[in-house]
């Protein structure tokens, strides 16, 4: 029994040290696959903004057809926006930055149009603007909540793959951190008012 001893010892730390990996194994694949099905959520809430735009331009047509450059550049941005999508397993920082880029053109646009629509008091008393326009704050809110809860969830996934001991099962697993949503550029300064 003594002889056997050393070896029972050794097949018992085997044994540990394998159950360990599998377990920080499953550990990260879990929350890797929690931050993927989160930034499903965030894509899912840009596309409801994308959906709403063609109602809204439409319904701005009707009232402002004569500012055709702004409609237009919001058609282009939403185009451009839809089309710039990203894998939830190639979330890179330039992925990142050039899926943020595309947002930004649509908000901006976005922002033009209403700007655009101050100028005709009929159109902002017309019950489908009105309805169309609460929908999109609302998806604008949305999109915010959806895109804060998916850099918690992928931060913590971050987290976990670069600390010791798990580190080294993310490594040779292939774990890669995931990109954040990082402010836009310019919003560290605020925007000066002049009356």
């Amino acid at each position: 029994m003594k002889k056997f001893l050393p070896l029972i010892v050794i097949g018992a730390i085997i044994f540990l040290l394998f159950s360990w990996a599998i377990g920080v194994n499953n550990m990260l694949v879990e929350k890797e696959g929690i931050a993927k099905a989160q930034w499903a959520n965030v894509e899912s809430s840009y596309q409801r903004r994308a959906d709403l735009i063609p109602n809204l331009v439409s319904t701005v047509k009707g009232y402002a057809a004569h500012e055709k450059s702004t409609l237009e550049g919001v058609i282009k941005a939403r185009s451009e926006a839809t089309k710039t999508t990203i894998d939830a397993g190639n979330l890179t920082p330039e992925n990142m930055a050039q899926f943020q880029k595309a947002q930004q053109g649509l908000s901006g646009a976005l922002s033009r149009l209403l700007v655009t629509v101050e100028r005709y008091p009929d159109l902002k008393a017309d019950k489908s603007f009105l309805e169309l326009q609460s929908q999109l704050e609302g998806t604008e809110n949305r999109i915010n909540v959806e895109r804060n809860k998916f850099n918690k969830l992928a931060g913590a996934y971050n987290i976990v793959i670069q600390k010791i001991p798990t580190n080294i099962i993310a490594n040779f697993r292939g774990f890669k951190a995931m990109s954040l949503f990082k402010a836009d550029a310019g919003s560290e300064n605020a925007p000066k008012v002049q009356f």
